[in-house]
């Protein structure tokens, strides 16, 4: 989505290269489906030397985050996927990630994270379970495919590219989507974390209750070899009765700051511990072993990662928050939030004493110094009701009734 030092920022126009397009397909991809979002003049940034959508230059912003929040959304994400596959893949990935992944049934899928012998953090992502000895693993922006095969070593697996695409329907009517989309409508069985093989206009697609939104949603995921315009049309066509429109990074990201699902690279580094991002609960220390678990036994388990509010203002990125005329963290990522109207933001705070609560000055992105305050994550649906399909209200637009 974004360049990791500038949270979003970072916009590519597609310009020839010197290598010609060849060159430019190798290095900054386009989603198969991006035709869908050409109409609406995407600038792009490059996440995982693929492209993705930053913001709509003839839409607002605004407008695509209640289409998120009220209807539906369609994005085509950067989001890679690494297949491990082979009799010892389990034993494998449990060495490499943080939880336990023999406690995985086949059709469901994990939030999983990665560390350095350190205790610092490499990747999170979502680990899927397709069979007993295959898996595949959707992370964020980096190289992390590079230390899974490094691990790989030892153990009787393969580790490689399975050419997958990864997009998603989130909303309160995503599932509307789905019925009308799949070939033979909604799976009988499909919870939160759930993974489904079905098909699209006769074409294989695999699916999972999962997203990047906090809203009720779904992820799709297809080889490029599949007839890829066939899978968006059918979505497209199933979307429009529900006003679904594409929704580019910016429109997503107010909605996942909000929720406090952090963005890799950008809202914690190697330098960060699982335990200082939040994350303590997806660190499982009763395991045999795991890549810096002794590290992580040691280390100080207190949260330095916290949600920011600001009214009036949106924080700048950087070490830009201070408390008493002193320096107190740094801003990780920051937007506008339509729905709680404020700024918010991921902070990462210097001492661990500075919990929700504490006000706190903020430089923002318009240079005025502003007060906020730390608060917790997520800053509403704290039982996590929306994505699990428990709570149905729809958001009323503020000033709008």
């Amino acid at each position: 989505m974004a360049d990791s030092k500038n949270n979003m920022e970072f916009v590519v126009k597609p310009v020839p290269s010197a290598g010609g397009p060849s060159e430019f397909r190798q290095s900054m991809a386009p989603h198969p489906l991006v035709h869908q979002e050409l109409p609406y003049d995407p600038q792009f940034g490059i996440y995982n030397r693929r492209l993705r959508s930053l913001h709509y230059d003839n839409v607002r912003t605004e407008d695509l985050y209640w289409c998120l929040r009220r209807r539906v959304g369609l994005a085509h994400t950067g989001e890679l996927a690494t297949e491990i596959r082979g009799p010892d893949a389990e034993a494998m990935l449990n060495r490499v990630f943080t939880r336990d992944v023999s406690d995985m049934r086949v059709g469901r899928c994990s939030y999983q994270l990665a560390c350095f012998a350190d205790g610092g953090m490499i990747m999170d992502g979502v680990l899927l379970r397709l069979s007993s000895d295959r898996f595949w693993y959707a992370q964020g922006d980096g190289e992390f495919p590079i230390w899974l095969r490094a691990h790989s070593e030892g153990f009787d697996v393969e580790v490689f590219d399975p050419d997958v695409w990864i997009s998603q329907v989130q909303g309160p009517r995503s599932m509307d989507v789905l019925a009308q989309a799949s070939d033979e409508g909604m799976p009988e069985h499909f919870r939160y974390f759930d993974l489904a093989q079905i098909r699209i206009g006769g074409q294989p697609v695999v699916i999972s209750r999962t997203g990047f939104t906090n809203e009720l949603g779904w992820e799709f995921y297809f080889r490029s070899d599949a007839d890829t315009d066939v899978i968006g049309e059918r979505i497209w066509r199933a979307g429009e009765p529900h006003g679904m429109h594409t929704i580019p990074a910016a429109a997503t990201n107010a909605r996942r700051i909000e929720a406090g699902l952090l963005f890799s690279g950008t809202d914690f580094d190697d330098s960060v511990t699982p335990f200082a991002a939040g994350l303590g609960a997806f660190v499982d220390l009763r395991k045999t072993d795991f890549i810096g678990m002794a590290a992580l036994t040691r280390a100080a388990k207190s949260r330095r990662t916290w949600g920011l509010q600001c009214a009036g203002g949106i924080a700048r990125h950087g070490d830009t928050v201070s408390l008493k005329g002193k320096s107190a963290g740094r801003v990780c990522s920051s937007a506008w939030s339509p729905f709680l109207q404020c700024g918010v933001a991921i902070v990462r705070l210097d001492d661990p004493k500075l919990t929700p609560g504490t006000a706190l000055q903020v430089e923002c992105v318009d240079g005025t110094t502003r007060a906020g305050e730390v608060c917790e994550l997520p800053m509403y649906d704290r039982a996590g009701e929306i994505p699990r399909g428990k709570c149905t209200e729809i958001p009323t637009i503020p000033g709008k009734g």
